[in-house]
């Protein structure tokens, strides 16, 4: 929890897991419940849309051939550019973080529900636990997450666990996580207990703000 929360802003709940862990399910029933959700992932892709000034500062860098033909950003030239260029991936990074993390603070800001839930894979890689005055880690077995990512990405085994393999591990996530939810199990009881959650964000946010 960042020591820069004060009590006029938002409570905010980060949300994070690793691929195929089901945040994007369980993120559908904070917002059922009527809280606002700040998803991260969508964010990185609006500061890089049309007419964006992180669009237009890739072109910029990289040329029109970076586009595709609506004018949309060329995702996979980007990812081929950076990774073969640790210089260019670092501008990228350089130019897209600091608008990724201004656009959530300006939409957690915005919140009108008791609290916000912000959704980031990355939540502890990049630091966005820093924005967040508690953390839920949505965990589920590693070969189940293996299995049901492979299936969903329609990618194969080895493709799924270099991707886990890339992020922080299940271990490490668990340990800094305030809240564990398992996600293994009958929709009901994961329901159940997101609902007891809720119930406990609700108080603290409501301690809070008085």
């Amino acid at each position: 929890m960042s020591n820069t929360i004060n009590k006029t802003s938002p409570w905010v709940l980060g949300l994070t897991g690793g691929i195929g862990c089901g945040k994007t399910a369980v993120s559908n029933m904070f917002e059922q419940l009527g809280i606002t959700i700040v998803d991260a992932d969508i964010i990185a892709r609006q500061v890089v849309k049309p007419t964006s000034d992180g669009l237009n500062a890739i072109v910029r860098k990289f040329g029109h051939s970076i586009l595709l033909s609506d004018g949309t950003l060329n995702r996979s030239a980007l990812r081929e550019r950076i990774f073969t260029n640790s210089a260019d991936k670092e501008w990228l990074n350089n130019l897209l973080h600091p608008l990724i993390r201004n656009k959530i603070h300006n939409d957690l800001t915005a919140a009108k529900s008791p609290y916000v839930v912000l959704v980031a894979p990355l939540l502890f890689e990049n630091g966005l636990d820093k924005l967040c005055n508690r953390t839920l880690l949505i965990d589920i077995p590693k070969n189940v997450q293996i299995e049901r990512t492979a299936s969903r990405d329609n990618v194969s085994v080895e493709q799924v666990k270099a991707i886990i393999a890339a992020q922080m591990s299940r271990e490490d996530k668990q340990k800094k996580a305030d809240d564990i939810l398992n996600n293994d199990r009958a929709l009901n009881d994961v329901n159940h207990d997101l609902l007891t959650l809720h119930k406990r964000y609700l108080h603290m946010a409501q301690m809070q703000a008085t």
